[in-house]
């Protein structure tokens, strides 16, 4: 049985028509190349060659609830911070927008520690396959973390979703990086034997560093560092000494 989630507003404006309690069974899980949260692009659709699938467990016949969603290019996911759910939330939060120190409402942000632990997602639909006997969409540019649980799916709408002179002076445009991506020698012999059993695998690789997954402040240290971060099953080392950037190595777990 899935697991259910329930969320409790801390102060009801009008106690009569108002629920104290929602409870919801996920509809879906996500299956994500991405199994840590260090890493995930901040948004969607920024890491292209990011591919995963959302496996279906509504208890409805699933040919049913998927009947037409071909007809749309993108979708909306909404799902639960499972995996930082468990740590509260507080009404200001440090935004890496504001270089990760300075702290800011968390309304005015996509912080993942928020009253109730909900986030939203768009993504690239590119098919409907199975993973085991479930039915499952087939997305990319996702920004999910693997096993989150989706509590609903929409489809994207072009002509209301996308609002033409929308405007944010904190986030006007997706983060410009100026990062030098090259592989080194063991990690170009690592990936001839891998790229055959990953989809685009080096673009995959090559985007996430792009979006420079290192927390803000660290932006600012011109040392080499060194890091690493999971990707599928693989274990991805990585060096960068300011705008330079090397993969060392790209192993099996």
């Amino acid at each position: 049985m899935a697991k259910r989630f329930k969320f409790m507003p801390t102060k009801l404006t009008n106690s009569s028509t108002a629920m104290s309690e929602f409870s919801f069974a996920p509809v879906a899980i996500v299956h994500s190349p991405y199994k840590q949260k260090f890493a995930i692009p901040r948004q969607p659709g920024l890491v292209t060659a990011a591919h995963g699938k959302i496996e279906l467990l509504v208890d409805a016949p699933h040919q049913q609830v998927l009947r037409d969603i071909e007809q749309h290019s993108h979708l909306w996911l909404i799902f639960v911070f499972h995996a930082t759910a468990e740590h509260g939330w507080k009404p200001l939060v440090k935004a890496p927008r504001l270089g990760g120190n300075k702290k800011t409402g968390v309304f005015a942000t996509r912080s993942t520690f928020r009253p109730n632990p909900i986030g939203m997602s768009v993504v690239k639909f590119d098919g409907i396959s199975k993973v085991d006997q479930n039915l499952a969409l087939d997305v990319s540019g996702l920004d999910l973390l693997d096993g989150t649980p989706i509590i609903d799916i929409k489809p994207y709408i072009p002509y209301s979703d996308s609002i033409t002179g929308a405007t944010s002076i904190m986030a006007p445009s997706a983060e410009s990086t100026f990062i030098d991506i090259e592989f080194s020698d063991c990690a170009k012999q690592q990936l001839q034997h891998l790229s055959a059993q990953y989809r685009d695998l080096p673009l995959f690789i090559e985007q996430v560093l792009l979006q420079d997954p290192r927390p803000a402040y660290k932006k600012l240290d011109l040392h080499c560092q060194q890091y690493g971060m999971s990707l599928y099953d693989l274990n991805i080392r990585w060096q960068i000494q300011e705008n330079q950037c090397l993969v060392l190595s790209i192993e099996k777990h």
